[in-house]
């Protein structure tokens, strides 16, 4: 790299300063033995007790107070029989106990399996049974509709099915409470365990694929380690006098690295909320005396949409840390909310191409690493273009192309639960022969001094509200409602919003009934899988590609426009489908009409 340009040399020094402090952090951790999560959390109970360790609403514990919980909720789990390997579903949403959990079975090398709060019906039951759990462990928020898929956990019964209540809650119909046997339990760690390895699982967070139902990403303690020491040291940039805000859901990995991770390496604080709400996101940050949040791109669009806060601007908050914040509203939200430093990341669950943009410049997730490749591809399908010797070629300046992240010795990929989807992921013969890696299925472009900007996401999966959204998976349960012949589930841009929001052409017969249909997703599909546009094909045909497979970039292309095309469109609207007229196109397109 050339350091002529004054970019360039800020660039080299930043990132040697940066792996400095990286290999610094992990020669600390080292020292001090703070190789997994609970290591890391007992630590801060020793060294600094009395800091604040987590606050959610009018709740505080400090990092004493937590181990202790954290004792407590490992002694017990013992007690119920759970050992080193076995799988406890959790489906909570974020509140400290959440952490205690988590870190409680990590603690005894059990393992979480960390069920999004949004799935219901055939997606919960799949989530769940692919975990292959011993217990569930549910709070009182998602009970009902848990029990109404035990009949279809095939490893559970009802007796595995345990509530943990919050304290003004109504005692529940369904389950075993579990609360009160849980505050017996000891507060001092029994000492026969089993030494914990790199490659132990820690937990499992659901991720969409290109294909089919969410897949479960093993997390092990390395990558744990290495992402607490990543966020915390590098992004954050945190000590313990930092508070860390947290509005996204602790199942993602954005919650469980950036946020717990950051604390466990720093000795932070972490402010929770239950869900994110953008009315109460300022008056938070104050509340909690934060002085760092996360975010996903759609979470800074939402707060622009706000009306004006006069706290804004006086809250302490010195850096944000996240993915996703797309270039046009970038500077907006930096000079609206005055946040001194925005720190852009790209990485999977799973992936082995982490991307940091240390630098805040507006639109990029960072410059390209040692390990990472942007190859040629099919735009459309992500298929890799080989040359004549049967290897990748690299693209250029100005170029899109497909990321890979080398998978290597040092830099391992622990797949998923299903090996199948595992060695889909990996790519082989890349630059040379034998060599693997993982495919993200993200396309990027190419910048000068190798940095990257987002483009798209490739195949069968788009990005809608932070999740990637599997339009197999969609199609599947949607098939599944009366009058529908066949399903084509695609995203589509609207203006105003980040990512892609979910359409359906479908070809139905006489049967279909648009009203019902709207029900029927309410209940069966989370709020970021919906089909916010569906189609009515007039003729019943699908149409297909050469290899009789759906066609999704015609659909795509032509969107939602009732100028351009003649058949029934419709707009999900207030738990109802409309039809899509001139009048709601245009509030749809001048961002009056969203779908939310």
């Amino acid at each position: 790299m050339s350091l002529s340009n004054p970019d360039h040399r800020k660039t080299a020094l930043l990132e040697a300063r940066n792996i400095g402090r990286l290999l610094a952090a992990i020669g600390e951790f080292l020292l001090t033995k703070r190789l997994t999560m609970s290591t890391m959390a007992a630590h801060w109970g020793r060294s600094n007790p009395n800091g604040l360790a987590v606050a959610f609403e009018e709740e505080q514990y400090t990092w004493v107070q937590l181990n202790d919980r954290i004792n407590q909720f490992a002694n017990w789990f013992r007690a119920q029989g759970i050992r080193k390997g076995d799988v406890i579903a959790l489906v909570m949403d974020n509140r400290p106990e959440y952490l205690m959990v988590v870190t409680a079975l990590n603690r005894i090398q059990a393992i979480s399996a960390l069920i999004n709060t949004n799935l219901t019906g055939d997606a919960l039951e799949h989530a769940v049974n692919i975990a292959n759990p011993k217990k569930i462990l549910v709070d009182n928020c998602h009970m009902e509709k848990t029990d109404a898929s035990f009949k279809n956990f095939k490893t559970l019964t009802k007796a595995d099915f345990w509530i943990y209540l919050e304290t003004d809650a109504a005692k529940p119909k369904y389950g075993t409470v579990v609360n009160a046997d849980i505050d017996a339990a000891g507060k001092t760690m029994p000492p026969q365990l089993e030494k914990s390895t790199r490659d132990d699982h820690v937990c499992y967070i659901y991720t969409s694929g290109t294909t089919g139902l969410p897949k479960a990403a093993v997390v092990t303690n390395h990558r744990i380690f290495v992402a607490s020491a990543v966020f915390g040291k590098l992004m954050v940039e945190g000590s313990k006098n930092d508070i860390i805000y947290v509005p996204l859901p602790l199942y993602h990995s954005s919650g469980m690295y950036i946020g717990w991770g950051s604390a466990l390496a720093t000795g932070a604080g972490v402010a929770l909320r239950r869900k994110f709400s953008a009315s109460n996101f300022v008056p938070d940050l104050h509340k909690f005396n934060a002085t760092a949040f996360i975010y996903i791109g759609e979470l800074c669009r939402y707060l622009l949409n706000t009306e004006e806060h006069p706290g804004e601007k006086t809250h302490r908050v010195r850096v944000c840390v996240g993915n996703g914040l797309r270039p046009d509203i970038w500077e907006k939200f930096q000079r609206r909310f005055n946040i001194a430093d925005i720190h852009e990341f790209y990485g999977a669950t799973e992936g082995t191409a982490a991307i940091l943009n240390f630098e805040g410049r507006p639109g990029m997730i960072g410059r390209q690493r040692q390990g990472q490749l942007i190859v040629k591809c099919d735009l459309t399908s992500g298929e890799v273009i080989r040359n004549a010797k049967g290897l990748c070629t690299e693209v250029g300046v100005g170029e899109t192309g497909l990321l890979l992240g080398q998978i290597s010795k040092l830099v391992k990929f622990d797949g998923y639960l299903d090996q199948k989807a595992t060695n889909k992921k990996i790519l082989k013969d890349v630059k040379k022969r034998g060599d693997q890696y993982f495919n993200t299925g993200d396309l990027v472009i190419v910048h000068d001094n190798k940095w990257l900007a987002f483009g798209d996401r490739v195949g069968d999966t788009f990005r809608w509200k932070g999740e990637n959204v599997s339009t197999n998976e969609v199609g599947e349960i949607i098939n599944k409602f009366p009058g529908i012949l066949e399903t084509n589930v695609y995203g589509v841009q609207v203006p105003h919003t980040d990512g892609r929001a979910g359409m359906a052409a479908l070809s139905v017969n006489d049967d279909f009934d648009i009203k019902g249909f709207a029900g029927f997703v309410q209940k069966n599909l989370a709020a970021y899988q919906k089909p916010y546009f569906v189609r009515i094909l007039d003729d019943g045909a699908m149409r297909i590609t050469g290899t009789f497979k759906h066609q999704k970039v015609d659909y795509r292309n032509e969107g939602f426009d009732p100028s351009k095309i003649k058949e029934k469109l419709y707009f999900f609207r207030d738990g109802k489908y409309v039809p899509i007229d001139a009048k709601l196109y245009a509030e749809i397109e001048s961002g009056k009409a969203t779908p939310n």
